[in-house]
């Protein structure tokens, strides 16, 4: 490859061919502003604000897709460019509702920052607006087409990242939209509820279902028994809302603000996590031993769920028949802590907070229930509990960091790695290498399991006679490939696959922190929430999901040993096909 030198804005540079000038730019600390850019994924310039004057040449051209060449001079903020973009801004503007002042994405909008930073504050055109809809059939997602923008980032993450599809361009002109086929609702189409396409919004176009007056209407209900249970992941991102860097775990702070926010008792995810290695890996040695289904698939991300059920629904007998750590959390909670609080599990009120918009999806299905009684009555995300806690005049920062309590709060490292991509993989591997060996093994940092390479494979040496071939994959259109695979029956030697239907696994859930495109081009969001549970993870006293003292307990008391009768009861579930059309 060639390398090309040119001139921007007066400075000379040298990049390697196919180089576009929106890259080269950044290169030299150059900002150029986007709205349709995600890079690698949605590079079509259609928003035109990354425009920029090329010496010469007649039009303005779209910095994200012009390559650079020999010898030109490119000028990014001259006069004819900075018209242009405010001229374009503003029509924009004019075609979106701007109530920005109540809108969730207030203060993180790509739109609102950028009107600020051009400086555009009078709209000159008005008339008739083109969006009307809002879509809110949907248990996780809410599409309002009044504040769409057109970037089409949402449909290229769906289809090109998620190999799902489920949301395109229709119509011409004035009447362009995005959404899904013959103008349906998401809750009618194949989406699995990821919300990959609410991170990846610039706008607020797209947003999570909020839950959180539920969440204060059970608070307040002085009959209710509320318990709150917090996912790995949320640790890892909370912090960002309150302007801490990227990668910063937050687990103190956030066991103290849930209690200052009213629940009666506040809970670890990583509990269910812990006792999820236990039944998964059970089921796993069961299937080794006794000629099971293989390759065993694991069942924690509702949304791969969601995927296997529509588009793969001849594979559901590959996947664990565990529930997700969070069902597992409240189907306990509503049958041993109920019974050994003596509360009537109807007047307990389960709340999960989770990464992921998914969960809300999860919480609702009929089957993840016992004896009536749904696991987990209701599922906010992250960002829906820095609201709360913000609304509540809490001062995050100024908090003292707390221990959740004791027993449903006691986890391991190997809990908290559940939250990356590789993390249920390493987590089980470390137990069932410790249980067929019948020893405690100290080398348990599985790093071939790790990274955010989109589909790995590796062979771990679990005793002198087995070797368990695992495969990790996530984010869909890495999904997919598994799973044609897995129909071409080439994975035959692959026992163990772990399957995240959000890139990066649960720290880049839906739920999650919104980051600016712009800032993605600098930071890999899933390398640097990771870093956080691995160093939790580093940090604690035991590292194996077998070693929890509480959970060896709750089986030694209550549910005898992993995979029981009385196990599957409580801990496992069936799934069933669901159609692409409703």
């Amino acid at each position: 490859m060639n390398d090309i030198t040119f001139k921007i804005n007066g400075q000379e540079i040298t990049v390697p061919e196919g180089t576009t000038i929106l890259e080269a730019a950044r290169l030299k600390d150059i900002d150029i502003p986007t709205l349709c850019y995600l890079k690698g994924i949605n590079e079509i310039g259609a928003c035109r604000m990354c425009l920029v004057e090329i010496a010469g040449a007649k039009a303005l051209q779209a910095a994200c897709v012009y390559p650079v060449a020999n010898g030109i001079e490119v000028l990014t903020n001259s006069p004819k460019v900075q018209k242009a973009r405010k001229v374009n801004l503003s029509l924009i503007l004019s075609d979106h509702n701007r109530e920005c002042t109540t809108c969730v994405r207030s203060e993180n909008c790509e739109l609102q920052a950028l009107a600020n930073e051009l400086d555009v504050h009078d709209i000159p055109f008005q008339g008739e607006k083109s969006g009307h809809t809002i879509d809110d059939l949907s248990t996780s997602i809410i599409r309002d087409e009044t504040k769409c923008i057109l970037c089409k980032r949402c449909a290229a993450v769906c289809t090109k990242v998620q190999a799902v599809g489920v949301l395109g361009a229709v119509g011409r002109g004035f009447t362009s939209q995005v959404q899904p086929v013959f103008g349906r609702s998401l809750a009618e189409v194949g989406c699995i509820n990821c919300g990959q396409c609410i991170i990846n919004c610039p706008v607020g176009a797209l947003k999570e279902k909020s839950n959180i007056q539920d969440v204060w209407d059970a608070i307040n209900d002085p009959t209710k028994t509320v318990i709150v249970e917090t996912a790995p992941a949320v640790r890892a991102a909370l912090g960002e809302e309150f302007g801490y860097p990227m990668g910063t775990p937050v687990t103190g702070k956030m066991a103290a603000a849930l209690r200052r926010l009213g629940f009666d008792k506040v809970f670890d995810t990583d509990f269910g996590a812990d006792v999820t290695i236990m039944e998964e890996g059970t089921e796993l040695i069961g299937r080794l031993t006794n000629g099971g289904v293989l390759p065993m698939i694991t069942s924690c991300s509702p949304g791969w769920i969601k995927y296997i059920e529509t588009y793969y629904p001849e594979a559901i007998p590959n996947l664990s028949s565990c529930k997700s750590p969070q069902n597992m959390t409240g189907a306990l909670l509503k049958s041993h802590y109920a019974e050994a609080n003596k509360i009537d599990p109807k007047d307990m009120v389960v709340v999960s907070v989770m990464p992921c918009t998914a969960k809300k999806y999860e919480v609702q299905r009929e089957e993840l229930n016992v004896d009536g009684n749904q696991d987990v009555d209701i599922s906010i995300t992250t960002r829906e509990l820095a609201r709360m806690i913000k609304s509540s005049r809490i001062m995050f920062n100024r908090l003292p960091d707390e221990d959740f309590d004791s027993y449903y709060g006691d986890s391991t490292g190997a809990a908290v790695i559940f939250g990356a991509t590789g993390g249920v993989m390493e987590a089980a591997v470390r137990t069932v290498a410790d249980v067929l060996n019948k020893k405690d093994i100290q080398e348990i940092d599985y790093v071939a399991v790790r990274g955010v390479e989109g589909i790995k494979k590796a062979s771990v040496q679990v005793t002198p006679d087995l070797t368990v071939n695992v495969m990790m994959a996530h984010g869909g259109s890495n999904l997919k490939i598994v799973m044609d695979q897995l129909k071409a029956g080439e994975l035959k030697d692959v026992h163990f696959i772990e399957l995240m239907a959000c890139p990066g696994g649960c720290v880049n859930g839906g739920g999650q922190p919104i980051v600016a495109a712009k800032d993605k081009m600098d930071i890999d969001i899933r390398v640097e929430r990771a870093k956080a549970l691995y160093t939790e993870d580093a940090n604690k006293t035991i590292r194996k999901s077998h070693q929890n003292p509480s959970v060896i307990r709750l089986y030694e008391e209550y549910l005898e040993e992993p995979n029981s009768h009385k196990a599957h009861h409580i801990l496992h579930t069936t799934y069933s096909q669901k159609p692409k059309l409703y």
